[in-house]
């Protein structure tokens, strides 16, 4: 075996942040890809706008994102993590989940490329879908998806191979969801079929408050039925990316 170097510091350069409906981390996709009509906005930093950088971007129907958890960072990292897809009551080795709880906070997702825009102010923007990140994460590098490499349908997923995957029947009141944007009600929808709750919480009596775009929407999950009590304005102020 080789001798090992010593250690030393790396810095990351944030390229982009991400521009979304998911202010905050509960609602957020739990893997990339999973929800289909969940669409986003990549926006760069203004060093990182030159067009030649994306030249044959537009040829690829899916890219990677290496980004960060921001949220995890002052937490530090832990050898072993409860995934709460597991009930929470079940550790495994943080190098077998995705965890945020890693040493570098690193997350890596796969999204659809959905069109590339070229924005006066902006510059390049990067239209995606399915991502899995919360609205101002940031970005550090953003590779094209290879699929005659990358895609192993046959592989073993390990315990979330044991994970039921099935979607919540959702109850929305046609009262409440006029109140939803026109073209935020489906996605939102597919967010809450996809059952936004903590793994191990199933109190059909529990109220549960998620905030989404400029809205908190309210609801409670009984018998695998989902539904939505309340809409009210939520007040947290928005990222802004007008650079």
């Amino acid at each position: 075996m080789s001798e090992i170097m010593p250690k030393s510091e790396h810095s990351l350069q944030i390229i982009a942040q991400i521009h979304n409906d998911f202010p905050e981390k509960f609602g957020v996709p739990h893997q990339s890809g999973w929800l289909k009509k969940q669409k986003a906005q990549i926006i760069f930093e203004p060093e990182y706008r030159r067009p030649e950088a994306f030249r044959g971007i537009e040829e690829y129907d899916y890219i990677w994102l290496i980004w960060q958890f921001s949220e995890a960072v002052e937490k530090g990292w832990s050898s072993t993590v409860r995934p709460p897809r597991l009930g929470g009551n079940v550790r495994k080795g943080v190098f077998a989940t995705r965890s945020p709880f890693r040493p570098n906070h690193l997350g890596l997702s796969c999204v659809r490329l959905e069109k590339v825009e070229q924005h006066p102010r902006l510059g390049t923007i990067l239209h995606v879908s399915g991502a899995d990140l919360m609205d101002g994460t940031p970005v550090f590098d953003i590779k094209p998806y290879l699929p005659y490499v990358e895609s192993h349908p046959g592989a073993a997923g390990g315990f979330t191979d044991q994970i039921e995957r099935s979607r919540l029947a959702v109850e929305f009141p046609k009262e409440l969801l006029e109140k939803i944007p026109e073209e935020q009600r489906a996605a939102l929808t597919e967010v809450l079929e996809n059952d936004p709750r903590p793994g191990y919480q199933e109190d059909p009596n529990r109220i549960y408050g998620l905030s989404y775009g400029s809205k908190n929407i309210k609801f409670h999950v009984k018998e695998r039925v989902l539904t939505v009590c309340e809409v009210t304005e939520h007040k947290k102020e928005q990222k802004s990316f007008d650079k």
